[in-house]
């Protein structure tokens, strides 16, 4: 058996152990201390516009401490892209909330602005007006967002990006993650850089980010012993994790060339298979990391995406289909959802190739070999 070709794995620059061994060394080993805050401000730094940001156990966590402080309550609605990953959703049904799930456009595979319009005026009518908008950057490709922004402050409700995928993206120049009234980011161990398992919250509103520490941090009141008047949350990054993502922002910028230069490299070898289409960066506005590389299958081919994805898992190649959008999950079946079908058709093409920052030459093109080979063995019958 070959070895294992992974989708997109942790990849360490070198200095993680030094932040590490910092915190054992003064033990500051239970959650936050100098790693949490030097962490912070290296986010803060690296995504300028005046933002704050607090250090957080999960994305998911940073998502519901978000709809918590924008008062997402029970019987509520709020908005978001149907095609993500379910931590996306989830934490609006943690409040008891409905989530109104919204179609993809072509050009970026993120939120429709014009499914996102007609869903809002639409609820309007139904006499619920939505209390949140969450888009979100799939792949780290970023959304259309200045036509976002327009309608959310034309109907003035506050949008949560997640930018879960997307940190080291911008648009016309910004950051990913700058753009909403607060926007998340994760810090997985699939993801552009990792603190093993951690998220953050960011917003330019400082009162919000102190109000997600405390409610981070189980809300406990000032005072000599444990009060609490408000329930809170064990949602804190602790001070090793958060030493491990110090060492990853030092590598932050290389992580992005290289996923970008994955993507390159796929794209060339592909050049003369008509049935493989990437997504593409519209135009100079548009700036991915490129987290992971997708691609489209045309089955009129013969080849569908399964077929490639069983084709490269027979050889040892993780490979993963796009998200499967959120209104054809049954846990959701029985929300609302606006759109043409759009992430239903990508669904069933896209395929997520091996994207690691660490990938060989050797491994990227084993890839290629093994697709082309899918292809060929089609081609031949």
């Amino acid at each position: 058996m070959n070895n294992k070709i992974w989708l997109s794995s942790p990849h360490m620059g070198g200095s993680e152990e030094k932040y590490v061994k910092e915190a054992f060394d003064t033990n500051w080993i239970a959650p936050l201390g100098p790693n949490v805050d030097g962490f912070e401000k290296d986010l803060e730094s690296f995504l300028g516009n005046n933002v704050h940001v607090a250090a957080l156990s999960s994305g998911t966590a940073a998502l519901h401490l978000a709809l918590i402080i924008l008062g997402v309550k029970a019987g509520d609605e709020v908005i978001c892209q149907s095609m993500t990953f379910s931590a996306s959703a989830n934490p609006i049904a943690y409040q008891g909330a409905t989530p109104v799930f919204v179609d993809s456009e072509d050009r970026t595979w993120n939120m429709s602005p014009e499914h996102l319009e007609t869903a809002i005026q639409d609820r309007i009518s139904k006499g619920s007006k939505p209390k949140a908008i969450i888009v979100v950057h799939l792949y780290g490709m970023p959304a259309e967002m200045d036509r976002i922004m327009e309608i959310a402050d034309t109907y003035e409700i506050p949008v949560v990006e997640d930018a879960a995928e997307a940190l080291g993206s911008s648009y016309k120049g910004k950051q990913l993650g700058t753009f909403g009234a607060m926007s998340i980011l994760s810090f997985n161990g699939n993801k552009i850089i990792t603190t093993s398992g951690g998220g953050a919250l960011v917003s330019t509103n400082e009162e919000w980010i102190k109000k997600a520490r405390f409610l981070a941090t189980q809300a406990r009141d000032n005072a000599p012993h444990y009060q609490h008047s408000h329930i809170g949350y064990n949602y804190r990054m602790s001070n090793i994790c958060a030493g491990i993502g110090r060492g990853q922002m030092e590598v932050l910028t290389d992580r992005v060339q290289q996923r970008r230069k994955n993507t390159e490299f796929y794209k060339k070898a592909f050049e003369g298979n008509n049935a493989v289409s990437f997504a593409e960066e519209p135009d100079s506005d548009y700036y991915s990391n490129r987290w992971l590389t997708t691609i489209l299958v045309d089955d009129a081919s013969g080849v569908s995406r399964e077929d490639l994805r069983l084709a490269l898992e027979k050889d040892n190649i993780e490979s993963r289909p796009l998200w499967k959008p959120m209104h054809l999950q049954p846990i959701f079946a029985e929300a609302p959802f606006y759109g043409d079908g759009t992430s239903e058709r990508l669904f069933e093409r896209g395929l997520c190739l091996p994207s690691g920052s660490n990938l060989t030459e050797d491994d990227l093109q084993r890839v290629i070999e093994k697709t082309e080979a899918c292809f060929n063995t089609v081609l031949s019958k």
